[in-house]
């Protein structure tokens, strides 16, 4: 009787352990408004942008109203996005995690800006590169939600 006890509150114990454990709405934090400024090794801003982004349940980003708030000669118009987050944790309603994110230029084509980085609450921090036709450059970067 005592083995049966004990496994009773084993598998009871175990089955609470699993509640309140999901992260379905854990990354929620990332969804809304950003903005982004990216500067390079010197501090000088090179970039800055306007975006709303969305996580998706496979960890993709959709990515809409991308405004680059800048001029910028390798990026004029017609721009296209995609990126990832991944879920790092939940601590006091606090996210943190890892953020990927690329820009292709659409107007003057060939551009591609690449951002890595980690979330951490309404602050994304990390690193950039620019690669393309007459467009080049690396240095450090920050999101901040609106």
């Amino acid at each position: 009787m005592k083995y049966l006890t004990a496994l009773a509150v084993l598998v009871i114990g175990l089955s609470l352990v699993g509640c309140g454990s999901s992260n379905s709405n854990s990354a929620s934090s990332i969804n809304g408004t950003w903005s982004a400024s990216l500067v390079d090794s010197t501090q000088a801003p090179i970039f800055t942008f306007g975006t709303s982004l969305q996580v998706n349940g496979d960890n993709s980003l959709s990515i809409s109203n991308l405004t680059f708030t800048s001029n910028s000669p390798c990026f004029v118009s017609g721009e296209t996005a995609s990126g990832t987050f991944t879920f790092g944790g939940n601590f006091n309603g606090k996210v943190s995690g890892s953020f990927g994110f690329t820009v292709q230029s659409g107007s003057p084509s060939g551009n591609t800006v690449t951002l890595t980085g980690t979330a951490a609450g309404n602050t994304i921090t990390g690193t950039w590169s620019l690669a393309g036709t007459g467009c080049s450059g690396t240095g450090t970067f920050t999101m901040t939600k609106a």
